[in-house]
């Protein structure tokens, strides 16, 4: 009589980094469809979790488990030594059959194939039990065992206990709860390695609580900055001219805020008979509106926003109106500015044939009025504290085997880190918003409440973005021509993910986890009235919606984070306050007045240091649709489509080098080689 009996073995693999070991001990358990083993302890035989190591356990089992469906690992301190984190890539099992027969025994493999059950994480002695899967992404109606159902169900009832929600500003998108960052734990956490920056020249100056002296001051400030590029050094030399005004609402480091306008705003005093000199002799005014020529921006965002207090001084916020032409020779030029938003006899209209001074200074202070909503508004509010919005989303919503969760992880799970240290630093007490800019921490929610009241869906999906704001086909918008393209090769990118996993609009219907995730965004996020999805019903929804969050995480911040010290290095370019108020009559500032208008001396090197240091991209810097997680590599369809994006993304940047070296001003900031993957500074 022969007795028959299973046994398997166990390859268990540690990462290679040099740090991924540990000194702990192993328990794992084999789950089947019909039971699971007994916790074993891997360890046992003087095994030892070695850095890029591989572990071999053989485990028998007296009765079949079935279809193996979850490898359970624990860790467990051992006693004297360090309890560390420990990086396991995957768990291999192969499954033997051993038959015993009069004594003889031999043993042969049923199934060669490995079964993998992939890891890619860290984990710690206080995470308790770890369940592996083996299978692959798939949605939960797609789920045939009731096993995996219910382990999808228990990891995310895990994840909202351990991953919170919290107000930060009132009418704003919610923020992740923690009271440190130690509670995000190694998987959610990482190292930025910044490159040395050169802040030599901007030391010394803390003392210094008084007004530039003079022009002359700030060239040698920006001369021995060690920051300057061609860039800079082009704006420097043409910030007083309207053109390059113009063309910086297009392609600075803010291109969010320039719409086009049919209709003049009735709280702009402005006519006709003051516009004449400014437009084409052969035309008027009207004509010009319905033909498309009239720009505007509109700052009505900061009216009434209280302006912070500076070195012991008031500082002002202007909330202007800017109205500017496309002229004949395709130049975008300012032609009207009224510095407040309601009209009157102390808030005048500038025009470009007042004295060269007050049209200089009313530039400037809208200068200065585009730095806050820059800042706040167009770089924190919508790359920031949206991918923090749709990471703590995903993170309570979506489980691992999602493939939803899978493609955003990479674009989104740094914001998590850099947002915290951010409100607990920049946007904090005695940070550099608190000392140094004119919205300062009184300001800051009222200007984030009202930012975040305005965001529509329609405002971060490009294509609609741009054609509604009229700015898509403006031969010199090379932000907008750049950030179509990787929008598209994007969205064609996410598109193919999604019809792997739905195939019909049906499925996504049914998909319970994709529409409580929607849901939870909506509810901590955004208004009824923003135009977001309340729910998905196609394929085609859901695509513009990731496509929207990839962007917002990379290409968008690329655009308005990386770009900003080259705009910022000549302070009177993007002044962080001001320190007088707007003008109320005109013909009374004089050249040398200009400087006392500009940011005090400390403060101008605080601002500078910290854009010094935002600006940088990381030494281990992880280009646009670079994954390094196993499903982007292990599995042949995914994998095609990562290359096929990477490929597109390639041409596009070739095309965009190519175009800037003909152009005597590039716009470097969203070839794709310089788009960073997620949100890390």
């Amino acid at each position: 009589m022969s007795t028959f009996c299973l046994e398997y073995e166990v390859t268990v693999h540690t990462s290679p980094g040099s740090t991924c070991g540990t000194f702990n001990h192993l328990w794992l358990n084999l789950i089947g469809s019909q039971g699971e083993t007994p916790p074993l302890n891997a360890s046992e035989g003087g095994h030892l979790l070695l850095p890029g190591s591989t572990c071999r356990v053989r485990v028998q089992v007296s009765s079949p488990l079935g279809p193996l469906l979850l490898v359970r690992l624990r860790l467990e301190a051992r006693t004297g030594f360090p309890d560390l984190n420990w990086h396991c890539s995957r768990v291999g099992v192969r499954r033997l059959t051993v038959e015993n027969q009069q004594g003889v025994s031999g043993a042969c493999p049923d199934d060669p194939d490995v079964q993998v059950f992939p890891c890619d994480q860290w984990l710690r002695t206080e995470d308790g039990d770890i369940e592996l899967r083996s299978r692959k992404l798939c949605l939960l109606q797609d789920e045939t065992e009731e096993k995996l159902k219910q382990q999808r169900i228990r990891r995310l009832q895990h994840q909202r206990k351990l991953i919170r929600w919290r107000e930060f500003v009132s009418g704003a998108p919610h923020c992740v709860d923690l009271k440190n960052l130690s509670e995000l734990g190694p998987n959610l956490s990482y190292t930025f390695k910044s490159p040395a920056a050169n802040l030599h020249y901007l030391k010394g100056f803390t003392g210094r609580t008084e007004s530039w002296t003079s022009f002359s001051e700030l060239e040698t400030l920006f001369s021995l900055s060690g920051h300057q590029n061609d860039i800079a050094r082009f704006i420097q030399a043409h910030w007083k001219e309207d053109w390059y005004f113009g063309h910086q609402c297009l392609n600075g480091c803010n291109p969010l805020l320039l719409r086009q306008t049919n209709v003049l705003p009735p709280h702009l005093s402005v006519t006709a008979d003051m516009l004449r000199p400014f437009l084409p002799e052969v035309s008027s005014l009207e004509q010009e509106l319905q033909k498309g020529k009239l720009y505007l921006l509109d700052y009505k965002v900061l009216d009434g926003v209280p302006a912070n207090m500076v070195n012991g001084k008031k500082t002002y916020l202007a909330a202007p109106l800017c109205l500017l032409h496309l002229n004949q020779q395709g130049q975008l030029v300012p032609i009207a500015i009224q510095l407040q938003q309601m009209p009157g006899p102390d808030n005048p209209l500038f025009l470009p044939s007042d004295p060269s001074c007050d049209w200089l200074l009313a530039k400037i202070f809208v200068r200065s009025a585009d730095f806050q909503c820059h800042q706040l508004s167009s770089h924190y509010l919508r790359t920031h504290m949206l991918g923090e919005l749709f990471c703590v989303s995903t993170l309570r919503q979506l489980p691992e085997p999602h493939p939803l969760r899978q493609l955003l992880m990479p674009h989104i799970k740094t914001s998590l880190q850099i947002n915290f240290q951010a409100r607990a630093s920049l946007l904090a007490a005695g940070g550099v918003f608190d000392k140094a800019m004119g919205c300062g921490l009184e300001g800051l929610p009222v200007l984030l409440s009202r930012a975040s009241q305005r965001i529509s869906y329609q405002s971060l999906c490009v294509p609609d973005d741009l054609a509604e704001r009229g700015v898509d086909k403006l031969p010199q918008s090379f932000y907008a021509q750049d950030a179509l393209r990787v929008w598209d090769a994007l969205h064609r990118f996410v598109f193919s993910w999604i019809g792997v996993f739905y195939s019909r609009d049906d499925d996504v219907h049914l998909d319970s986890e994709l529409q409580l995730w929607i849901s939870d965004i909506n509810a901590h996020g955004f208004s009824d009235q923003s135009g977001f999805p309340q729910s998905f019903r196609t394929k085609a929804d859901i695509s513009k919606f990731v496509t929207m969050i990839i962007f917002s995480c990379s290409a968008l911040h690329a655009a308005v984070n990386f770009s900003q010290l080259d705009f910022a290095l000549w302070i009177p370019n993007c002044p962080a306050y001001m320190p007088r108020p707007p003008p109320q009559v005109k013909g009374e500032v004089a050249e040398d007045d200009i400087v006392s208008f500009l940011p005090d001396v400390n403060s101008t090197c605080r601002v500078l240091t910290v854009l010094t240091m935002l600006s940088q991209p990381a030494v281990d810097f992880v280009p646009l649709c670079r994954y390094t997680d196993a499903v982007f590599r292990d599995d042949a369809v995914l994998c095609r489509l990562v290359e096929e994006v990477q490929a597109e993304l390639k041409a596009i940047s070739d095309d965009i080098t190519e175009r800037n070296s003909q152009l005597e001003l590039p716009y470097p900031y969203l070839n794709p080689e310089r788009i960073e993957n997620s949100i890390a500074i």
